[in-house]
């Protein structure tokens, strides 16, 4: 009799043990993030812009005290960024061109980012309602987002395997359509990670300055070639992009081009209801490293990251740099504008 009592027990706690709802879910992802001292993430990310898919390889670097590192590729163009937190400053670096944007910001935790473990788990908390269902796959947990500079964001589902790994984000807009996806290959919740991998500067001397000898010297013969040229035309604008999106009763009001000490200028002025101006222009590779402060946040737009104002934005994509400037747009407005840019463009040739 008290083996048969014994069995039943252990059938019921054997049982008991494989339920998952969602309270145990949701302590379970949390315990591993908030425990970690130190994780590191590769992952995939694949952003939707109309009939566009942009494509990303994402890793992501975490250490305690609020250090990260996301190192961005985009697939197609091999464009490389990184986003670089420590001591409550923030880095936007392009090392393909020798230059960095400087925040002071909340970033990441004033935005939700699908690619980043802590800000999954500030989604949890902060959504009103969390939704749990159960699949042949594993769990999927519904939650809030937050896009401050985007609302047509509206929620993301978070997708664990049944051993409540984390493998997939997907983020939808108010139509219910994935705008944004996110697959996780790795997580090493203990990454052997120190203070130094978040150094800008030896993030600088490794990655962005040129220090190969041979390819100074191949530099060096080119420039010799063709130094009075450059002098004289500088940089050449090759194209002018339009964007596909623009406010309604606003319009192309005056095209210019200039000519600076680098090379050629395209200034766009669009009147109407709202105001803005467009300035683009063929992108420089500087001699040694720049640092550019700026008041404001890092920015995902569909194919690179830009550097968000309080009425302005940069970004750089296919070797030209953009500065969009308003009083009257609202960010969202930005975003869509920066955004049209970047789809099937429209280019006229000079």
């Amino acid at each position: 009799m008290k083996k048969i009592l014994l069995m039943c027990i252990s059938i019921l706690l054997l049982t008991g043990c494989g339920k998952v709802d969602k309270d145990d879910l949701v302590s379970s992802f949390k315990e591993k993030v908030e425990s970690s001292k130190a994780y590191e993430i590769n992952s995939k990310m694949e952003i939707y812009n109309a009939e566009d898919t942009f494509s990303y390889d994402i890793k992501v670097y975490y250490m305690d005290d609020d250090y990260f590192k996301v190192e961005m590729v985009n697939t197609l163009s091999e464009h490389e960024q990184v986003i670089l937190r420590n001591d409550d400053e923030v880095y936007v670096v392009t090392p393909s061109l020798n230059k960095s944007y400087k925040f002071v910001s909340e970033w990441p935790y004033n935005s939700s980012q699908s690619y980043i473990l802590n800000t999954l788990v500030k989604d949890i908390d902060d959504s009103k309602e969390v939704g749990f269902e159960e699949n042949d796959d594993g769990f999927i947990l519904t939650v809030d987002v937050n896009y401050p500079n985007n609302s047509n964001l509206s929620y993301e589902k978070i997708y664990f395997d049944k051993k409540k790994n984390l493998k997939k984000v997907d983020v939808y807009d108010k139509d219910d359509i994935v705008a944004i996806s996110v697959s996780f290959n790795k997580i090493d919740y203990k990454a052997n990670l120190k203070e130094e991998d978040f150094d800008i500067n030896k993030m600088i001397e490794e990655n962005c300055c040129n220090t190969d000898d041979e390819n100074n010297e191949i530099n060096d013969s080119n420039n010799e070639e063709s130094s009075s040229e450059n002098q004289e035309t500088g940089s050449v604008l090759e194209d002018i992009i339009y964007p596909l999106y623009v406010p309604a009763n606003t319009f192309l009001k005056n095209k210019e081009i200039v000519n600076t000490e680098v090379g050629e200028r395209a200034i766009l002025t669009f009147n109407g209801d709202k105001n803005f101006v467009l300035i683009e222009e063929a992108s420089q590779v500087n001699d040694e490293f720049e640092i550019i402060p700026v008041y404001g946040d890092p920015l995902m737009l569909s194919n690179t990251i830009g550097a968000l104002s309080t009425n302005s934005l940069s970004w750089n994509v296919d070797n030209v740099s953009y500065y969009l400037a308003s009083n009257d747009l609202s960010t969202a407005e930005i975003l869509s504008i920066a955004d049209s840019l970047n789809t099937t463009n429209i280019v006229e040739e000079k």
